[in-house]
């Protein structure tokens, strides 16, 4: 198969390859497919037309318009992820493997776009934790905000995951309402390139929201600022080099690295063998070595075991090793393919090699194994190799030597604080993980270990049928790690993509920050003396529109009804003097639940309208206790509006609830659904 030339998508133009273009070899048969790169490539054209027509695209666009974007893109990847599959194959990825990287990617994007949705708002301002009161009487008032830089962000990625690598940094910074301009290593980009054809293509992009280079970037860099961020996954020695740029270090231009990590599971003290979980951590061990040929940055690069285990744990999974098929990967019975190239073959068997001189190689001869389909010597072929290292303190180049391929170490520790040790000994990982049923175990490895790791994955028979995996970054956690994995994080659900937004402190009147925010902020201008709130459209409702009620009081037989009907008879409510000796009462006092009851008697309207359920309430506070005899007024404001469906969005509003001294004794918010037009 020939795919010839790899273009780049320029400022809305595809660019074919020139001279300069590098070969690029099938991982099977060593045979060469392809070329790209261009070193003529304008860009800093590209870099401007991101900035002035990508970045002005997005940011006229809400969180939930980027979010519906991002559902459609995934809905249609899926459409056309065979043709994706097909391609990979020539990175040496089984079909199994595609899960983690097509499958993966398309479910990331689907993660974003729902997040969204649910936790970001209909607007272009995202609001980063509560109001600070910074005056006597709220008339001044700051909130933290968050707003999309007016940069690019770009994406250096590395070889291993060119389908996810590239969706799980592009997710987050389109819907952060940042443009990418995408740099995908030229040993996959092939892969890469047509997930972005096919996104391109499908007309759902706004113009200038995406660009990728096939090739090198150039001075690219040198035309970035503080407004742009660059995210690059590869190795630490690359990372370095571009993290020290002078031009980046002048305009301090954000950087996020994720780097060389030597990623390690501890099996447990209580995973004896025979255990549910000893067989749990094999079954991971192996399928960290395996998977991608172990060309994951979240591989198990070290394996720890309790001394007494370590000989079960080499027999077992060496066991599980020669059952594993190593071939062709378009052949369903392959359970390995090869490695993305020959030259990485001799780079992972030239760190072994390193690694062979403190340990002793119990599985896996690079010189004799069988690789079924296809022609060992022209693909780029390995065998899984497991070493033992039977003295981890005393080793050196274990702690700093990652072999990126299929290869681990399996050491002993002592004790939970041995272990620790030898965990943290790799100075940063991606991911730590450890077997165990052991919740104090746990306890201790967090404290000790999560200094150093940026994930910490505790599984056991309890959790295991759903687990995801040592070696699967979730789009919900942060992926990345301190130290030697680079210092960075992505992903962590919307904490990623508060890296392509500025957090901005906005301080003024109630009426101002309502303005900013689009919610309203209690001290702000208030709309009364129209109809009732509750008849009202969601599109008519407005912010700030606020309904008083009427006084209601109560009385010591609505507590004695209210106790006596739920079962809540607890003293406070009905011993007078119980209630007087605790120094929060003065007395037999109001159920707080009640007067929720109360006051949601005081504001409903009753007849059928546009109000369709009320789905919740949040930050409810109990201010002052309400005795009998006294009286409750409610004031009911519409806070903040988001769109949920084509029929009908949330409301939420500010429930106040005082006494008959305008004393507060109650505050939350209520959640409804309402129409978006009244039937």
């Amino acid at each position: 198969m020939t795919l010839s030339d790899i273009p780049s998508f320029a400022a809305g133009s595809w660019i074919a390859p020139d001279s300069s273009a590098r070969p690029i070899a099938c991982a099977i048969t060593g045979d060469v497919i392809a070329q790209a790169g261009n070193s003529s490539l304008d860009v800093a054209g590209m870099h401007a037309y991101a900035r002035d027509v990508g970045g002005r695209n997005l940011r006229a666009l809400t969180f939930h318009d980027r979010a519906r974007m991002l559902k459609a893109l995934a809905l249609h990847l899926s459409e056309h992820k065979q043709a994706l599959y097909d391609l990979s194959f020539h990175t040496g990825a089984t079909q199994s493997d595609h899960a983690f990287d097509i499958d993966g990617g398309i479910g990331t994007m689907f993660v974003f776009a729902a997040k969204g949705r649910r936790e970001m708002p209909d607007a272009q301002i995202y609001l980063d934790g509560e109001l600070e009161q910074l005056g006597r009487n709220g008339s001044f008032m700051g909130q933290h905000v968050c707003v999309p830089l007016q940069g690019v962000g770009i994406h250096i990625n590395a070889f291993n995951f060119p389908v996810w690598g590239m969706l799980e940094k592009f997710a987050p910074t389109f819907l952060a309402g940042v443009p990418s301009i995408v740099k995908p290593a030229i040993a996959t980009c092939y892969v890469t390139q047509l997930c972005v054809k096919l996104m391109l293509d499908s007309g759902i992009l706004p113009e200038g929201a995406l660009q990728i280079i096939s090739g090198g970037v150039g001075d690219l860099l040198l035309h970035t600022d503080a407004q742009d961020v660059i995210s690059f996954t590869g190795s630490a020695d690359t990372a370095l080099m571009l993290r020290a740029t002078p031009h980046l270090l002048q305009n301090a231009v954000r950087f996020v690295a994720e780097q060389d990590s030597l990623n390690a599971s501890v099996l447990g003290p209580d995973a004896t063998p025979g255990t549910a979980e000893f067989d749990l951590f094999i079954k991971e061990a192996h399928r960290e070595m395996t998977t991608k040929a172990g060309q994951k940055c979240t591989a198990i690069r070290r394996i720890m075991a309790p001394a007494a285990h370590v000989e079960a744990v080499i027999e077992a999974l060496s066991a599980r090793l020669a059952k594993t098929v190593i071939g062709d990967p378009r052949d369903p019975a392959t359970r390995m393919g090869p490695l993305v190239s020959t030259s990485q073959r001799d780079d992972v068997l030239a760190k072994a090699a390193m690694l062979g001189t403190e340990s002793e190689r119990v599985f896996g001869d690079p010189d004799d194994f069988e690789v079924v389909g296809a022609d060992r010597d022209k693909g780029a072929f390995l065998p899984p190799m497991l070493y033992h290292c039977a003295d981890p303190d005393a080793a050196e180049r274990l702690h700093v030597t990652e072999a990126f391929g299929p290869v681990s170490t399996v050491m002993p520790y002592r004790d939970a604080a041995h272990a620790i040790d030898l965990l943290n000994r790799g100075k940063g990982s991606l991911v730590a993980s450890v077997i165990t049923r052991d919740g104090d175990l746990a306890r201790e490895m967090v404290l000790g270990a999560g200094p150093w790791h940026g994930r910490l994955y505790f599984n056991n028979s309890d959790s295991m049928a759903e687990s995801t995996g040592h070696g699967a970054p979730m789009p919900h956690m942060i992926h990345g790690g301190p130290g030697r994995a680079g210092g960075g994080e992505e992903l962590g659900g919307i904490r990623g993509v508060m890296h392509y937004m500025q957090r901005t402190a906005v301080q003024g009147s109630p009426d101002i920050l309502t303005a900013v925010g689009q919610r309203w902020v209690p001290g702000a201008t208030e709309h009364t003396g129209g109809p009732h709130p509750f008849t009202r459209s969601y599109h008519q409702l407005q912010l700030g529109e606020t309904l008083y009620t009427k006084n209601r009081k109560v009385t010591l037989e609505d507590i004695e009804t209210f106790a006596h009907f739920t079962g809540d008879t607890f003293y406070g409510h009905m011993d007078e003097e119980a209630a007087k000796a605790n120094p929060f009462f003065p007395g037999r006092v109001a159920h707080g639940y009640l007067l929720l009851s109360f006051a949601a008697g005081l504001f409903v309207q009753p007849d059928p309208g546009p109000v369709l359920a009320n789905t919740g309430l949040a930050n409810l506070n109990f201010m002052k206790p309400v005795s009998p005899e006294d009286s409750i007024k409610v004031r009911l404001s519409v806070k903040q509006k988001t769109p949920r469906t084509a029929e009908y969005g949330q409301v939420r509003w500010h429930v106040t609830v005082t006494n008959q001294d305008d004393e507060p004794v109650a505050e939350y918010e209520l959640f409804t659904m309402n129409a978006y037009e009244v039937s």
